[in-house]
Parts: structure tokens; sequence; C-alpha cells
């Protein structure tokens, strides 16, 4: 038996201690906690199943990405009396609307709970190491400063009498800081990106919101750039440092570009293609900004950084399929009755997919410092 399941979450907290929560669900029967699943619909995708539980069982809605983290198993008691073995397929689910009222709210407790804590009131283990495994497993530690004797006992590298000499020398430039604070900028600009193509009344105040993000980030970027010239010593490679500041940076433009498209065309009603992509951006950011804070410790972050950036790649070659299957639905929907409507969401992939490219670009590049530097 197969069945689909989605993870609702939400980042809350400062850059410096993020806090990522799950929500979690009792169920009808034991009343024990579990995330919202079920069956997938026939005649429907299976993350398109997944956002469907989500909102009929935990009263929640969002940007959901298409390509599940993982899955779990568990044994499904059926009616006969046989207990049946069951994969459950997880898509991850960046909440932005939270209903007041929904369809099993009499059958069912919600509650937000940290990941931790969601890990270990679950029963299932497979999935208890999904939840775990989600965010940064050493997010706290990677950006906790640490002293020089202990940065040195942990370096190992090619080099190890210059990675040690390197590390006495004085450091100036916040760097780290910085790339953090741009992810996280990135991040809410997915999430505002996300919340426009959903639709609905508010579209101005969305697209407000990611030029706000997208001026923000120039800034930091600039920052990052004038740090660059004054600094001496750097925690890597100058040139890494500009070209993953600068891949950041296009993210964020090419949200931009989408949003200002978007309000050009007056744009408000978007079709499925365009609700998957926006999730996958949402899942990339996510993805980006857990990375750059384990930046700080390569040598010990090392392998995460590439479960992070190989799931980037995969993620972008399936917005690919996800834009080319868009595309065709729109030629044949309005390529012979209407054809400003087949430009305009022709517009509007072009610039999904740059986004989602943009952070294909991202992952190359913290793949580049990682060979350098772990």
């Amino acid at each position: 038996m197969r069945q689909i399941a989605a993870l609702p979450y939400r980042i809350e907290g400062t850059t410096e201690e993020p806090s990522v929560q799950v929500l979690l669900v009792t169920s009808r029967g034991t009343r024990r906690w579990v995330i919202p699943k079920g069956n997938p619909n026939s005649g429907m995708s299976a993350h398109a199943s997944a956002a469907l539980e989500a909102e009929e069982e935990a009263g929640v809605r969002g940007a959901l990405c298409p390509i599940p983290l993982g899955s779990y198993q568990y044994r499904k008691l059926r009616g006969s009396g046989a207990t049946l073995m069951v994969d459950v397929d997880v898509f991850p689910l960046a909440v932005n609307d939270i209903l007041p009222s929904w369809k099993e709210q009499d059958q069912r407790e919600r509650r937000w709970y940290s990941l931790s804590e969601a890990a270990n009131i679950v029963n299932e283990p497979d999935l208890r190491n999904l939840i775990r495994s989600f965010a940064p497993r050493e997010f706290k530690a990677a950006v906790r400063r640490t002293g020089a004797l202990g940065t040195m006992t942990r370096h190992t590298g090619l080099a190890p009498m210059f990675g040690w000499f390197q590390r006495l020398l004085p450091r100036t430039g916040n760097f780290f800081e910085m790339f953090e604070t741009h992810a996280a900028t990135v991040l809410s600009g997915a999430e505002a990106t996300a919340r426009l193509l959903a639709g609905g009344p508010n579209a101005s105040e969305h697209i407000l919101e990611i030029s706000e993000r997208e001026h923000d980030a120039d800034d930091i970027t600039r920052e990052v750039l004038q740090t660059v010239r004054k600094t001496f010593l750097t925690p890597f490679d100058r040139g890494a440092i500009t070209a993953l500041i600068g891949a950041l940076d296009d993210t964020i433009d090419e949200m931009h570009a989408a949003a200002s498209a978007i309000d050009l065309y007056e744009l408000r009603e978007f079709t499925p293609e365009m609700h998957d992509m926006a999730g996958i951006i949402v899942d990339a950011a996510r993805l980006a900004a857990e990375a750059m804070p384990l930046l700080r410790d390569i040598s010990r972050n090392g392998d995460r950084l590439h479960e992070l950036t190989e799931r980037l790649i995969r993620i972008e070659g399936h917005a690919d399929q996800i834009h080319t299957a868009g595309l065709k639905r729109s030629l044949q929907q309005y390529g012979k009755t209407d054809t400003l409507r087949f430009v305009t969401e022709r517009e509007i992939y072009k610039h999904l997919e740059r986004i989602v490219d943009a952070f294909e670009d991202v992952a190359d590049q913290i793949d580049g410092i990682v060979i350098d530097h772990a």
C-alpha cells in the first residue's frame, strides 16, 4: 500500500536563532500525533493529494513542494484484522494560511511543535528520522563561534599547517552573518512569491513585499562586496565569496522580475504548474538558508552541505519538467484562441524557471567551496 502525507512547517525567530516548527495532528482513532496523510486521490497528483490532506485534516494551506522529502513506513490495521505495511511519501508544505475552521476540526487536534519535540512525539521511527533531518541538524552548533583551539583540533585538509596558522590570524569581515541574513531575506521573498502565486485579493501587498526584500538583498550584497575589498584575510577565496553572494542575489532578483511581470500583466489566476514551481522555490530557499550557517565549519558540515546541494540540483531538474508541462498546457489551451494569455503565461513560466536555475547556481557555488575547503 502507498499513501501520501504533508509535513506542514514554518520558520520563525531571528537569523542567528531560527526556529523551525512543524504542525502535527491527532489521528481519529488512537489520538496519537501524526502528520496529515491519506490515500492518493484518483485523478490528482500525489503532491496535490497531500496538499488536500493538509487542508482537510490540519486546516493549513501553503506552498507545497512536489518533490517528496522521503518516505516512512507503518503498519495499518485493516477491517479484516490484517496489518499491512504502508509506504508514505512526505511532501514539505510551507504554511502561509492557517484556516480558523476546517473539515476535520471536530475530529482532530492540531498543534505546532519544534523539530525535536515533533520527532519525539511521533511513533514511527522512519518519520522520526525524517523530521529530525528536515532542517539543520547542526544549525545552532554551526553558528556558534568557537575558540581557536577547538577550530584547530577539528580542522583537517591538504595543508593542515597552513589551516592551523590561518585560524590563529585575526579575521575581519562578518561574511557569514551577511550570507545568513541574505539567505533569510531570499527565503522571505520566496514565501511572498508563493503567496502571490496562490492568487487572491492581496496581490499588490505581496508584490510590494517582494520588491522590499529585493532591495534589502541588494543592500546586503553591496555590503559584502565592499567588505571583500577592505578585508585582508577572508574565510575562503574572494572570488568564491563574490560568486556565492551573486548567485544568492540572482534568486531574489528573478523573484522580483516575476512579480513585476505579474503586476504588469495584472495576472491574478495561476496554473497548477505555477503553484508547483512556487512550492519548489520555497523549498529551494529553505535549503539555501540552512546551508549558509554550515559554511562556518565546512570540515565538519561537508556531508550535510552535499546533501543540501544534491537536493537543490535534483529539484531543479524536476522544475524543468513542470515548466515544460505548463507551457504545453498553456499552448494547447490558449495558443489558438487567446494568444495574449499564452504569451503572458509563457513570460511567467520563464521567470519562475530562472528563479530555480539561480538556486542551482547557488548549489554549484556551495559545492565549489566545499571541494576547496572541506
